[in-house]
């Protein structure tokens, strides 16, 4: 199985820079990141350390984040947000930027949270025209724009598979964008009462990533119910080629454990 590690959620013992290679040292080949700067726009210095890390570790950047906002805070994402906008779009040649020198090519446009006073209509309008702005700008490195349903944020308006591809669908419909895919994170879709299995039947050919974590509680797998192998089987047996994300809060000393145990 092809796995890549999310240093935003893992190893978080040790500095952000330190965890690639510590993935590396745990047999792992491959990493991602949510957005790791406080800032759409940082530093030249900060970016070549971020740089640095990955290329040291010797592990390949499989997936990266757009700018969220204050994730810890509540924030989810900037592209939606009409008052942020320019924050967004400040942010895309940033991330090109490191796709271009990492050999990164896909990248998690978090939709953003709805605004008090601020029309849902006029948000969804901004938001169309900053994921075909970021669709077109990663298209010049043969990128992919990723969007997400999300748990546990009242606000997020994208909660299934549904909800993300009427996106998808119109922003191609009015820009000529193939270039967004669904990011299909099992264990949000889950909480969010979308039907797991009938998403992986009608769309896992075209998922442009899968992440995972069991649920109850995103911990590792094996700490919940969810039927994580099976669904990852499915998505592969119809056409699913990419990476799976880890993505969830480690329960256990060793956040790998359940690895070993399930190869044992």
């Amino acid at each position: 199985m092809s796995y890549t590690v999310n240093c935003s959620i893992l190893l978080t013992d040790l500095p952000l820079l330190d965890r690639p290679a510590a993935a590396r040292a745990a047999g792992f080949d491959a990493v991602e990141f949510w957005w790791p700067f406080a800032e759409s726009v940082p530093a030249d210095a900060d970016v070549d350390r971020f740089v640095g890390a990955i290329t040291d570790a010797g592990v390949a950047l499989t997936g990266l984040n757009f700018n969220a906002g204050d994730m810890p805070g509540g924030d989810r994402g900037l592209v939606s947000w009409p008052a942020r906008s320019g924050e967004f779009r400040d942010n895309i040649d940033v991330v090109v930027g490191i796709g271009e020198r990492l050999g990164c090519r896909a990248f998690n446009a978090l939709y953003g949270n709805r605004i008090d006073g601020v029309d849902a209509a006029a948000q969804d309008d901004v938001a169309a025209q900053n994921l075909a702005l970021a669709a077109a700008a990663v298209g010049r490195i043969d990128g992919t724009v990723l969007l997400e349903p999300v748990s546990g944020a009242p606000a997020y308006p994208l909660l299934t598979a549904a909800d993300a591809i009427a996106v998808i669908d119109r922003v191609a419909a009015e820009s000529g964008t193939s270039n967004i895919k669904l990011l299909a994170d099992f264990y949000h879709l889950a909480v969010n009462g979308d039907d797991v299995a009938a998403v992986i039947e009608a769309h896992a050919a075209d998922f442009g990533h899968i992440q995972i974590a069991d649920a109850p509680g995103r911990g590792e797998p094996g700490t919940g119910d969810l039927p994580l192998d099976r669904w990852i089987a499915r998505s592969r047996e119809l056409g699913f080629t990419g990476p799976v994300g880890l993505e969830y809060k480690a329960t256990a000393a060793d956040p790998f454990a359940w690895l070993t145990a399930a190869t044992a």
